[in-house]
C-alpha cells in the first residue's frame, strides 16, 4: 500500500499540518521523522484551532496510528503539556501514540546553551527558538545525548546525567557566567515525566515496518522546510536536522524503497522566519499586507514572518532535492486583489544570473531577484474547491509555478479551514 512523505518546499510554515491532516484520512499511521516542539502544525476544524508542536497532525484524525519517530528530539515537559491539551478536547491517545526509544530528550541545560550561545553572537545569531533543539542534536552527534528509553532506567539516567552535568556546568559557569544545574533536581523532574510517558515508549522502527509489511497505508510528516534543513538549507541559518525526504529514512528507521511517493507543500508566496538570507523578502507595504492577511507569525512562537513573493529558484532545488512527485499550494486566497504578481525566476549576483540557489553564503545574501510579473484576480478564491472554478489567471499562476519547479500541482488551499481545498489528485488513492 501506498506510503507518502509530506515535505515543506521552502523555509518551513508553508501549512504542512493542514495537507497531512487532509491527506490522514487515507493513512492509517502518520509518523514524524524530524525536529523538536521548535514546529508548529496548525489545522482548523469546524472553526476550531489546533496547534500542534511535537504529535503528529494525524492525531486529530480518530482511528490514526500517530509515531514520533528516533530522528526527533523530545521535551518531556512539552509533549506532556501538548497532550494533556489535546485530551482536554476530546483526542484519544490509548493504544494509537507510539515514541521512539531512542528519540533523545531536550534536558533544561540544552534550553541555557541555546539561550547563552545566541546571546553571545550579537548581531550574527541564527534566531533559534531557544528551546534546546540544537544542543540535543549536538549532544546526539556527541555521542553523550540522552535517550526516551533511558528514562525507562532510572540508574542509567542518572549515570548519563551527572557525568554531563559535570561538563556542562563547567561551560555554563566558565564560559557563560551563569549558574548551573543540579543533579537531583533534574532527575526527579524527568522521572516524574517518565512516570507520565513511560506507556507510549516503544521500539518504533520495528512497528512501523511491521505495519508497513501489513499493507497499511503510511504518511511521513517532516517539519521546518527544505532549506532549514541542516545539509541542503542556507547554512548556517538552518535548523539542526534533515528536513528533507531523506530524513524519513533516517528519522523512521525504514529502508528508501519504501516510500513510493514525495508531496512538496509550498506557499503560493515565501516566507522565512528568523534570521538568514531571503532574496524576494518585500520590506515594505506589500509584505506587511501580506503578513497581516495571511496571519504570518510563527504558530510556535508568535515571531512575524518575513514574507516574500514566490521564489521559483528555491521552489525547482527543494524539487530536486526530495525528488517531488507531486506539489500542494497553500495560501492561494491571500494573494486576492493582487492586481500583478511577482515571480522570482533567478538570482542576480555581480552582474551574473544564477538559476540555482548558490551553495556560498555571502553570494546568496548579495543576490537579488529576477522577477516575472505576471497577472493577478481581482476574485476571491476563499473555499473554491473545484479547479474549473478559479479565476482565469489564478489558473495561469498555479501552471507558471508548475512549470518552473518541475512538478505537478495535486493539492490548492483555498482557505484556512479544513474543507477549503482543491484536490486535483489525492496520492493515496491514485497509487
Amino acid at each position: 500500500m501506498p506510503n507518502i512523505v509530506i515535505v515543506g518546499v521552502q523555509w518551513g510554515d508553508e501549512g504542512k499540518g493542514k495537507i497531512v491532516d487532509l491527506l490522514t484520512k487515507d493513512a492509517d499511521v502518520v509518523a514524524r521523522y524530524q525536529g523538536g516542539h521548535n514546529a508548529g502544525h496548525t489545522v482548523v476544524i469546524d472553526n476550531e484551532q489546533f496547534i500542534l508542536h511535537l504529535i503528529p497532525s494525524g492525531i486529530l484524525q480518530k482511528g490514526k496510528i500517530c509515531i514520533i519517530g528516533n530522528g526527533m528530539v523530545v521535551d518531556p515537559a512539552a509533549l506532556i503539556e501538548e497532550m494533556d491539551s489535546l485530551k482536554k478536547r476530546g483526542i484519544s491517545f490509548d493504544g494509537n501514540f507510539f515514541i521512539s526509544k531512542n528519540a533523545h530528550v531536550i534536558m533544561p541545560y540544552h534550553k541555557a546553551i541555546e539561550k547563552e550561545s545566541e546571546r553571545f553572537k550579537g548581531s550574527k545569531r541564527i534566531g533559534t527558538t531557544g528551546r534546546g533543539i540544537g544542543p540535543a542534536y549536538v549532544d546526539k552527534i556527541a555521542r553523550i545525548g540522552i535517550r526516551m528509553g533511558d528514562l525507562l532506567q532510572q540508574e542509567v539516567f542518572k549515570e548519563k546525567l551527572e557525568t554531563n552535568l559535570s561538563d556542562i556546568n563547567y561551560l555554563l559557569t566558565n564560559l557563560y557566567g551563569v549558574s548551573g544545574f543540579e543533579t537531583e533536581q533534574i532527575y526527579s523532574e524527568y522521572m516524574r515525566y517518565a512516570e507520565r510517558i513511560a506507556i507510549y515508549i516503544a521500539n518504533t522502527a520495528s512497528l512501523l515496518n511491521r505495519y508497513m509489511d501489513e499493507g497499511k497505508n503510511v504518511l511521513f510528516e517532516g517539519a521546518q522546510g527544505t532549506h532549514l534543513d541542516i545539509d541542503h538549507g542556507t547554512y548556517p541559518f538552518v535548523t539542526a536536522s534533515n528536513a528533507t525526504a531523506g530524513g524519513a529514512c533516517t528519522g523512521l528507521g525504514i529502508g528508501p524503497t519504501r516510500i513510493d511517493e514525495v508531496i512538496g507543500v509550498m506557499k503560493a508566496y515565501t516566507t522565512r522566519v528568523g534570521s538568514g538570507p531571503f532574496p524576494t523578502e518585500m520590506k515594505d507595504e506589500m509584505g506587511e499586507e501580506i503578513r497581516n492577511k495571511g496571519k504570518e507569525y510563527g504558530a510556535s512562537t508568535g515571531r512575524p514572518r518575513r514574507c516574500g513573493w514566490f521564489d521559483s529558484v528555491v521552489s525547482r532545488y527543494s524539487a530536486m532535492i526530495n525528488t517531488l512527485s507531486g506539489l500542494a499550494i497553500t495560501k492561494l486566497d491571500i494573494l486576492d486583489g493582487c492586481e500583478k504578481i511577482n515571480i522570482c525566476v533567478g538570482y542576480r549576483y555581480k552582474g551574473k544570473i544564477y538559476e540555482e540557489v548558490p551553495s556560498e553564503l555571502n553570494v546568496l545574501e548579495g543576490c537579488e531577484p529576477v522577477y516575472e510579473v505576471v497577472d493577478g484576480w481581482c476574485e476571491s478564491t476563499v473555499g473554491i474547491k473545484r479547479y474549473e472554478n478559479l479565476p482565469v489567471n489564478a489558473k495561469n499562476y498555479i501552471n507558471k509555478i508548475a512549470t518552473l519547479t518541475g512538478a505537478r500541482v495535486d493539492i490548492i488551499s483555498t482557505g484556512q479551514k479544513r474543507d477549503e481545498v482543491i484536490i486535483r489528485r489525492n496520492p493515496f488513492l491514485s497509487l
